[in-house]
């Protein structure tokens, strides 16, 4: 039995989004993306390599998942027991403090977390861009939750070219991101389901490609130079544009609800009022809305008032993986 290892590792918000595979195997994806790691959202997982087992036993928030709950995990495994030479079944136990399958990422900073807790518990010492490739083959976005701060992936060609790495990671810069809930429930339609749907249906797919590389070029600079207006606006229509390849795929769907709809709303009547504040989703209902620190009053109070206190959470940059043992 070797000794076990924690990681905690924080999710993202994808300012410039990640949607669509080139390789849905080995995860890599149609473009580039750039992210921000949220410190509130984590997830805390430990493995523990055992001979005596003559399993993978993965347990996520005290529930023991079946087989095939667990496969994606279990894969993770198998590339980690191929790197360190070993044939060791592990002990896989994780919580997540995020909602799950809801538009908040949950699946990033879990395959990161796992990633960092599993190549150590092996003996592994990787660097953080093989790190990232690790944490790339459970999810996608779990390859920018090796980092903190804003985090750019390069989409890349092959496994070793497909990795993230950090635009700024010491954040310092006073900005701040709301993340509104507004249905924890697992969403109807993955994000696997609908980037490839997306891909292979949307007539607007190829234009989606261009327009990615265009608002990554005008975002790296704004970032740079803590510019919040074009930041903003940059993301903000960078996710409505997403949103449109899945209503226009065949068969449309959409992952916004009336809710959503009536929180953008809110957001932009808070921009006219003054508040700077500017708005984003990933595939989900849940709205977050990108801010400087001292709109949080007013854009908090807001929201609250609309949709109930205990579905306002406020979070800042957060940190890279972090190792708890």
């Amino acid at each position: 039995m070797t000794a076990a290892v924690t990681a905690r590792a924080h999710t993202n918000i994808a300012l410039v989004k990640y949607w669509g595979k080139a390789d849905t195997d080995l995860i890599i994806p149609q473009t580039d993306s750039l992210s921000l790691t949220l410190d509130q959202f984590y997830t805390d997982t430990q493995v523990q390599f055992d001979a005596a087992l003559d399993h993978d036993v993965v347990v996520v928030n005290g529930q023991v998942l079946t087989d095939q709950a667990s496969r994606k995990v279990r894969h993770v495994l198998d590339i980690v027991r191929d790197l360190a030479g070993i044939t060791t079944y592990a002990t896989v136990t994780s919580t997540n403090h995020v909602p799950m399958a809801a538009g908040l990422a949950s699946s990033a900073s879990a395959f990161a977390a796992l990633a960092g807790a599993a190549s150590r518990a092996a003996g592994l010492r990787l660097t953080p861009r093989d790190l990232s490739r690790l944490a790339r083959r459970g999810s996608g976005s779990a390859t920018r939750s090796v980092y903190g701060g804003f985090v750019e992936w390069h989409a890349g060609h092959d496994d070793a070219s497909s990795y993230a790495k950090p635009l700024m990671e010491d954040v310092d810069w006073p900005i701040a991101m709301v993340a509104l809930v507004l249905d924890p429930r697992q969403k109807k339609v993955s994000s696997r389901q609908g980037m490839q749907t997306s891909v292979t249906t949307s007539p607007y797919y190829p234009a989606w490609r261009e327009i990615v590389q265009q608002d990554l070029t005008a975002i790296r600079p704004a970032i740079l130079a803590h510019d919040f207006t074009t930041t903003g606006e940059i993301l903000e229509t960078n996710a409505m544009r997403m949103h449109a390849l899945t209503l226009s795929a065949n068969p449309p769907f959409s992952y916004f609800n009336g809710d959503s709809l009536a929180a953008m709303q809110t957001v932009r009547e808070l921009r006219d009022a003054g508040h700077a504040c500017y708005y984003t989703l990933d595939a989900g209902p849940n709205v977050k809305i990108f801010c400087e620190t001292t709109e949080l009053p007013a854009i908090t109070q807001r929201l609250s008032d609309q949709f109930g206190t205990d579905r306002v959470l406020v979070a800042h940059p957060g940190p890279g993986i972090q190792w708890l043992d």
